[in-house]
């Protein structure tokens, strides 16, 4: 009787009564789809663990132990804020960094910002191939210099004649490679109290080596070639898509990319932060705990561990320097292509056959190409990789400014200019990179 009468209700509406809404079925969570998603975010994260960067994350845990494991939890929340506001600029302009540069600044500070990006990029990739070439050599011997012109070649190639949505699936399967550095952690004999207190409870030590770590440490994590790169491949991934608008000229949808975007930047950020936790605790239990202070690469580092953790984790180190070098090499190239075409006004994208984007793909070239030749001079490029350091962290605070500036402006951004916490939390990014380089350049002039 009662379902009679509920029936009849449901029949007999007043006039004037309102429908009741509509409820939507909950969407059941797709991990398959969750990683579909991810990308550029996923990529910048880990193209972040560069052997540059495995090479000081190492000297970091050899020289300072597990103590300085906390910085990797201060870092987090900075990368996560200044890549998101990269990739919101690139989502919603349709265009990266330098595209938005020289269109409301001027050319002289574009070109100052470029020419320097190019200088810290380049021998950056003459040291990552560097690095690869040696580790190649602790695996299977041979001349380092051949090993050199195999991967700066089949990069570049890779990067002009494969397919985009195939080239950036052969990227994503490459942040595989950095999970040998967590499987290494199973040949170190840790102490897990000690680490967690390194990571939980900042130790200072008032020192200059102290400081120097954290400087390069800081200028590992927050580099400016990330910035270009995620908001670049942000507006080269909506280019590709013929659904997809720059969110400036189509609304419709933006929370939705907005979310994606935190999604894909809070998982390649902490992906990559993870995997430099595991390599400085690796570092703090064998070679710290030895006594093996003096690491200057990430060659040398792999290659001091065979006597401490045994020949398979030298070799498993080894594997992930050339995994995450085949990376970040194509990323740092990449970025530098970005940056000076969009400058430039040209046809730009690694979605563009060659014959459409001829100086786009010459520029890339050009970077990798004399990547390549610094490993043929006097020149040694893991040497040179300090300057470049200094290069970076002294780009990165104007390009963070200016970032900000932008992600600020209603001429740029429309109605989707970037406030609340992620804007403090950019800001105090910049901040703490600003007081690492002058904490850098006081290091140099003391």
């Amino acid at each position: 009787m009662a379902q009679l009468r509920k029936i009849t209700a449901k029949n007999h509406k007043k006039p004037g009564d309102k429908p009741a809404p509509k409820v939507e079925p909950r969407q059941r969570f797709d991990f398959r789809l969750f990683l579909k998603s991810l990308g550029p975010g996923l990529i910048t994260g880990a193209s972040d663990d560069d052997p540059s960067g495995i090479g000081t994350y190492s000297q970091a845990g050899a020289q300072l132990g597990y103590g300085i494991g906390w910085t990797m939890l201060l870092t987090f929340p900075l990368m996560v804020a200044i890549q998101e506001i990269s990739a919101r600029v690139g989502r919603v302009t349709g265009h990266g960094i330098s595209g938005n540069v020289c269109r409301y600044y001027s050319a002289r500070l574009l070109n100052a910002v470029v020419a320097m990006l190019f200088i810290a990029n380049t021998v950056n990739i003459a040291a990552d191939l560097a690095a690869m070439a040696d580790a190649t050599k602790l695996l299977i011997g041979g001349p380092g210099i051949v090993y050199v012109l195999l991967f700066g070649v089949t990069s570049v190639v890779a990067q002009i004649f494969l397919d985009y949505k195939r080239y950036v699936s052969v990227l994503k399967w490459l942040t595989l490679s950095l999970f040998a550095y967590v499987a290494a952690l199973a040949f170190a004999h840790i102490s897990w109290r000690e680490a967690l207190a390194g990571v939980l409870v900042p130790r200072l030590t008032w020192s200059a080596d102290y400081f120097t770590t954290i400087v390069a440490i800081f200028g590992t994590t927050i580099s400016p070639y990330l910035f270009f790169w995620q908001a670049s491949q942000e507006a080269e991934d909506q280019r590709v898509d013929v659904h997809k608008q720059p969110l400036i000229e189509k609304h419709y949808g933006a929370q939705k990319e907005f979310n994606r975007i935190r999604a894909d930047t809070v998982v390649g950020m902490a992906f990559s932060n993870l995997i430099a936790l595991s390599i400085i605790v690796t570092a703090a239990a064998t070679l710290h705990a030895a006594g093996k202070i003096d690491i200057q690469t990430s060659a040398q580092a792999a290659e001091a561990l065979r006597p401490i953790a045994g020949a398979f984790a030298e070799v498993i180190f080894a594997l992930g320097i050339i995994g995450t070098g085949l990376l970040a090499i194509p990323v740092l190239g990449g970025a530098t292509a970005y940056a000076v075409g969009e400058g430039r006004r040209w046809p730009v994208g690694l979605a563009r056959k060659p014959k459409e984007a001829v100086a786009f793909y010459a520029v890339l070239a050009l970077s990798a190409g004399i990547g390549i030749a610094l490993n043929f001079t006097p020149i040694n490029p893991i040497s040179a990789l300090y300057w470049s350091a200094v290069v970076n962290g002294v780009l990165a605070v104007p390009v963070m400014v200016l970032l900000m500036i932008m992600s600020r402006r209603k001429d740029v951004m429309g109605h989707f200019v970037i406030a609340g916490p992620l804007y403090w939390l950019g800001w105090l990014s910049t901040a703490a990179m600003l007081l690492s380089v002058l904490a850098m350049g006081v290091g140099l002039f003391v």
